[in-house]
């Protein structure tokens, strides 16, 4: 391409000539990416499922660059169609006429947003980082692709980080509800317990939330994310079949799955069921969660519970008769677990299930141990469904060798002992408001 088209293009996304669009901060992810991004020598990876909200934040994160550092930047956002050839050519004389045309002064802030649409594009990376000329932070919809391909030619000079939809409290935020302190949730409790239901229905993509027409929305988003980030990714020519597993999984959240029996119940060959349900977990569209087991065969070789990236996005598109409140709420429970673990690299989740069929939705592990076991039960008044989750409950907090175990409700809250340990009830809003 002419140095002056890409100039243009150039200019669209950056901050050298006007103001940009910042949106709505989503502080907690700014402070973390502008800490990683400021103080360590190595290249950020920021990943995270299509429309959640990355180059926003990268904007968020460039405008504060430059009003705290007076950095010079440059932003390149890898889907605008006007990049025709998209090779590692186009990246190096993008690189070019940054440095001819707008002549940074110092050690710049590069930005590629989706990246993952340049073959060959850690090359680049690589040779700018040794040559220390420039800051690389790479985005893309892929963290497991992003990772591959760092890890293939810069072992130990890159960081990951994850983006996801919003949180319940970042879902306020946009609803113009901000709650800072418990005086300010017990006030608005009736106000956030309505919200919660509409983050329940259409989850929290950053468009969906402050947009009308939000299925419609969700449903375009699921398909650019079954085209874009899986089908022309992966070179896909079965693409019906790769729609069927991502809409059975997308139906069936927060339930255990075994490949094989999703081979003969689809009718699809066991290798192409594995090989899709990685893509679609690659595309960050679902993701799984292994059973605990100390040995790691056992947990490879055990199912997997599904899980949606967003709520929002299962309910648009899986098929249902009537909402499952229990299954969304654990879903939401899921991704706010996968959003903590964003901020602490050595937290894992699991799920748990002994020889009885006894089940603990959530096991926490920081480092060698357990720290924390999570039911979650939208209707606890149902004494038969208590008892059985409070069992469950009772039997794993032995076997880890805690004090005690906590249920997250539809509303119900509080503390009781049973057989000598704490349980622990605590409302859903509340949950993802206080942790």
């Amino acid at each position: 391409m002419q140095k002056n088209a890409i100039l243009e293009i150039l200019s669209d996304w950056n901050f050298w000539a006007k103001e940009m669009d910042t949106g709505i901060q989503r502080g907690k992810y700014l402070r973390a990416l502008v800490d990683l991004i400021t103080t360590t020598n190595q290249i950020v990876s920021i990943a995270g499922v299509r429309r959640s909200g990355k180059s926003t934040l990268i904007r968020q994160i460039v405008k504060g660059l430059i009003e705290t550092q007076n950095a010079d930047t440059l932003i390149v956002n890898f889907e605008d169609e006007r990049f025709v050839q998209r090779d590692l050519n186009l990246l190096t004389d993008i690189y070019n006429t940054y440095l001819e045309k707008v002549k940074p002064e110092s050690k710049p802030f590069i930005f590629l947003d989706e990246i993952q649409n340049i073959p060959q594009w850690e090359r680049f990376a690589r040779g700018v980082h040794e040559r220390g000329e420039a800051k690389i932070i790479v985005s893309g919809s892929s963290s497991k692709l992003l990772s591959a391909e760092l890890a293939t030619l810069l072992t130990g000079r890159h960081i990951m980080f994850f983006i996801h939809p919003l949180s319940f409290r970042e879902f306020l935020k946009f609803n113009d509800l901000e709650i800072s302190n418990e005086i300010e949730m017990v006030t608005a409790r009736t106000r956030i317990k309505q919200l919660l239901d509409d983050y329940m229905e259409y989850g929290g993509f950053p468009e969906v939330v402050l947009s009308r027409g939000k299925i419609r929305i969700l449903l375009s988003y699921f398909e650019t994310m079954i085209v874009r980030d899986v089908i022309e990714r992966f070179n896909i020519r079965e693409r019906e079949k790769i729609r069927t597993i991502a809409k059975f999984y997308l139906t069936n959240i927060s339930s255990p799955i075994s490949f094989n029996k999703i081979s003969r119940f689809l009718n699809i060959p066991l290798t192409t069921v594995e090989r899709f349900s990685d893509y679609l977990e690659t595309a960050n569209v679902v993701f799984f969660l292994k059973k605990f087991s100390f040995s790691f065969k056992q947990q490879e070789k055990a199912q997997r519970k599904i899980y949606s990236a967003d709520v929002g996005l299962s309910n648009a598109v899986g098929f249902r008769f009537s909402k499952n409140h229990g299954r969304i709420m654990e879903n939401i429970v899921a991704v706010e677990l996968k959003r903590r673990q964003s901020f602490n690299p050595q937290m894992e989740i699991y799920y748990w299930k002994d020889y009885q069929q006894r089940e603990v939705d959530f096991v926490v592990k920081y480092g060698l141990n357990v720290t924390q076991l999570i039911q979650v039960c939208y209707d606890i008044t149902d004494i038969q469904t208590k008892e059985r989750e409070v069992r469950s409950l009772i039997r794993a907090v032995k076997e880890f060798k805690l004090k005690e175990g906590m249920i997250i409700t539809e509303d119900h809250e509080g503390e009781e002992v049973v057989k000598g340990f704490k349980i622990v009830y605590v409302p859903l809003w509340k949950w993802l408001l206080i942790n």
